[in-house]
């Protein structure tokens, strides 16, 4: 990326260096009009003038890059920055002219002295000064374009993965072999539960499967869904697993990514022992612009490792669409806290 922006510096002045003294290139070429407007100018005298110019323009970019950072699409460029960045290679544009003047008269650099040429410097510093700011600014929001497209490109990604995740734990082997012996033991004592039990599965597998396409769900719209997996885990756990849900309804309109506490409750189910001797419970509050789940520490007496797809995916997820990070904290009780974003943003 840094090699491109350079060679896009490098272009812009090559050609800005050969337009801004056109004239003087196409009065080589007519000997009647070079005698007229600019006399005794020799074709040594216009490259060293294109030479200069080229060398300006590049000094020119090479101080707003280090002054305002074009080059770095995660610094705000405002209107202030851009109409400092104006002023500034203004009058430093300026400088490099009187400069060139000094040598010229100094150590006889070659240069055009006819009046009609100097005339001209104040409208070619004009040039030079928007061009350089402008194609800053255009290099600057090229470059965000492209970050942009490339966050999306990865944000995609990962909803995609946590989408194939979260449907693979509901389908893989063990969990179905569950959830159908849960409905068969249902069937059998309670067929008006039973009915309810193979609605809610229905929604979770109906959300996990539509994977919900935006890239973010409000928090009233998540919670429904996790609802309907608590029921799921409550039919399958029974009185070993409990809930402690409490939601500000002033945050129902507050987004964040989808199936995400989901993953977070599934998360504490599938890493914690769940027994008569040592009951589960699961807190799930919000805090602030907040939301946490927390859990107790109960180690499996067979634990198997996990692979950390899934907080490694949301905490990715967090960054790519809000810039803003969960926090996950581990001693006797296992807390993830993760913002809840206001609905404006």
């Amino acid at each position: 990326m840094k090699n491109r922006y350079t060679l896009f510096v490098i272009m812009v002045s090559v050609s800005v260096a050969v337009l801004i003294h056109f004239p003087e290139l196409v009065s080589l070429l007519d000997i009647l009009e070079g005698a007229t407007l600019f006399p005794e100018m020799e074709p040594i005298d216009v490259a060293s003038e294109v030479l200069f110019t080229f060398i300006s323009l590049i000094i020119l970019f090479e101080v707003n890059t280090l002054l305002f950072h074009f080059n770095q699409s995660a610094v705000k460029i405002t209107w202030q920055k851009m109409l400092l960045s104006l002023v500034l290679t203004w009058i430093l544009s300026s400088l490099l002219g009187k400069c060139f003047v000094f040598l010229h008269h100094t150590f006889n650099i070659p240069a055009i002295d006819a009046m009609v040429h100097h005339y001209l410097h104040p409208l070619r510093d004009f040039i030079m000064t928007c061009t350089v700011s402008g194609s800053c600014y255009i290099a600057y929001l090229i470059r965000r374009q492209q970050e942009v497209v490339v966050e999306n490109q990865q944000l995609q990604a990962e909803n995609i993965l946590n989408q194939y995740e979260v449907l693979k734990n509901q389908l893989n082997p063990h969990m179905l072999f569950n959830s159908l012996n849960t409905l068969r033991s249902l069937v059998r004592e309670d067929q008006d539960k039973a009915q309810e039990y193979i609605q809610e599965l229905s929604r979770v597998l109906r959300y996990t499967l539509q994977g919900n396409d935006s890239k973010s769900v409000t928090l009233r719209d998540e919670m429904e869904f996790v609802s309907a997996y608590i029921f799921l885990l409550k039919m399958r756990f029974e009185d070993n697993l409990s809930f402690d849900i409490r939601i500000d309804k002033q945050y129902d309109d507050h987004r964040l990514p989808p199936m995400a506490v989901q993953m977070l409750i599934e998360n504490a189910v599938k890493h914690n022992e769940i027994s008569d001797r040592r009951p589960l419970s699961i807190r799930v509050y919000t805090e602030g612009e907040e939301l946490v789940v927390t859990n107790p520490v109960q180690p499996k007496l067979t634990a198997t490792a996990g692979t950390g797809v899934g907080l490694a995916n949301l905490a990715k997820r967090y960054h790519l669409l809000y810039k803003c990070e969960i926090q996950i904290t581990e001693n006797k009780y296992f807390t993830v806290r993760i913002p809840l974003i206001p609905n404006a943003l």
